[in-house]
């Protein structure tokens, strides 16, 4: 058995001054952003709230909510009068307190957006194209940043924390899907946007998958408490997805996990067929070229399409019942208590697919587990860029959601 650093040095092992304030600044920065977590996903708190949430002591957490009212990224709101002692002040998440920057790119429109600190997007640009190359979307994102931040007074300028970018994995993958010649994506396969965009930008740059970065916004700006829990769908050009797991992204040993469009599902005809297939909204835009249309409208803007009941029948009807074997396959691997279904559609139109799953879902044996509820999301169309824009705010101010405590109880 070796001996002690005292036994052999004859002195007691002591780490060295800079190590030791290494270690506070870092306990320190986890605290603030442990603070900052619970206040994103509580609302509004009072330090005696925090201090019996976290175990800090009261002296420490005034230390820290001062820090950080000091710098700009909490404000207070209306003391809160109980029974008795005094008011306690409720603090908030300002807005102002940091800016961050989304890029998403995808199959037919590409996008960028500026957010604040509550997720509230203040700025934003799109381009739309047949398909995304790897030069146009440079461009077209060095312009976005100059046009969305060079307006900015110096203040909020100085408060903008990085640039986070949604992208499909593998794009190169789906040229023929694109209606593309062999090979017409192949540039993706060579180009890191992140680094290239990295090289010539003051703050970080993150990237993401784009359907995973949309699950984030949900986590982190859905308006709705969800299970701990769920699988993710995302519909656009194609659909996407991520799963959360104990209330945080689970990634997978590639970072690919949740990936719902390579998912096999039943094809009515005794084969199988990939989800992407049959519950993507390529699928519209193609039925609305057959009959001699044109589809482009289907990017514009997601809240105002007009479609027939031939064209969007047929498709919530395909989409409905991949969707819901999705749903029974990872609730009966994962035990999960829900699908979350969001998207680039109408509001009404994705209303009326989570219908037809649940209905779909009860057409299907599922003894011996609990089926998982579908719900709606809340982070709507801009979904992947909102979760672009969240992967620095993540990285730089959140600890993982799944490990926090629920809201306390509010003094009477």
């Amino acid at each position: 058995m070796q001996g002690s650093a005292k036994e052999e040095t004859g002195r007691e092992s002591v780490a060295p001054a800079n190590k030791i304030g290494t270690d506070h600044s870092a306990m320190r920065a986890r605290n603030e952003r442990l603070v900052l977590s619970l206040i994103r996903r509580h609302g509004a708190l009072a330090k005696s709230e925090i201090a019996r949430l976290t175990g800090l002591s009261a002296q420490t957490v005034s230390v820290i909510m001062r820090a950080l009212e000091a710098g700009g990224f909490l404000k207070r709101e209306s003391p809160v009068r109980g029974k008795v002692g005094q008011p306690t002040v409720p603090m908030s998440l300002a807005p102002d307190g940091a800016l961050f920057l989304g890029l998403k790119v995808g199959r037919r429109r590409t996008e960028m957006v500026l957010i604040d600190f509550l997720g509230e997007v203040r700025a934003s640009t799109v381009m739309r194209h047949d398909y995304p190359s790897p030069d146009g979307v440079l461009l077209f994102a060095r312009e976005s940043i100059a046009e969305l931040t060079e307006p900015l007074p110096a203040s909020l300028k100085s408060r903008i924390q990085g640039l986070g970018i949604g992208l499909p994995f593998q794009l190169w993958d789906w040229a023929e899907r694109l209606g593309l010649p062999a090979g017409a994506m192949d540039d993706w396969r060579h180009r890191d946007i992140g680094a290239e965009l990295g090289a010539n930008l003051p703050w970080p740059v993150l990237l993401e998958n784009d359907a995973s970065a949309a699950c984030n916004a949900e986590l982190i700006f859905g308006k709705d408490k969800l299970p701990r829990d769920f699988v993710y769908a995302f519909l656009g050009f194609f659909v996407g997805g991520g799963l959360v797991l104990g209330g945080s992204m689970f990634a997978g040993h590639s970072g690919n996990a949740g990936a719902l469009a390579s998912m096999p599902v039943p094809d009515g005809a005794g084969g199988s067929r990939q989800l992407v297939e049959l519950a993507s909204l390529c699928a519209l835009e193609q039925a609305l070229v057959e009959r001699g249309r044109d589809g482009a409208f289907l990017w514009e803007s997601a809240p105002e399409w007009e479609l027939e009941e031939e064209i969007v029948g047929p498709w919530i009807a395909q989409a409905a019942k991949a969707l819901a074997h999705v749903a029974a396959s990872a609730g009966g691997l994962c035990d999960l208590q829900a699908m979350v279904i969001d998207g680039w559609l109408p509001e009404a139109l994705r209303s009326r697919l989570i219908a037809a799953i649940e209905e779909e879902l009860e057409k299907i044996d599922l003894s011996g587990m609990t089926p998982p509820k579908i719900l709606a999301g809340t982070a709507g169309p801009l979904a992947r860029a909102l979760g672009a824009a969240s992967l620095p705010l993540s990285a730089k101010f959140l600890v993982e959601f799944g490990g926090l405590p629920d809201a306390p109880a509010r003094d009477q």
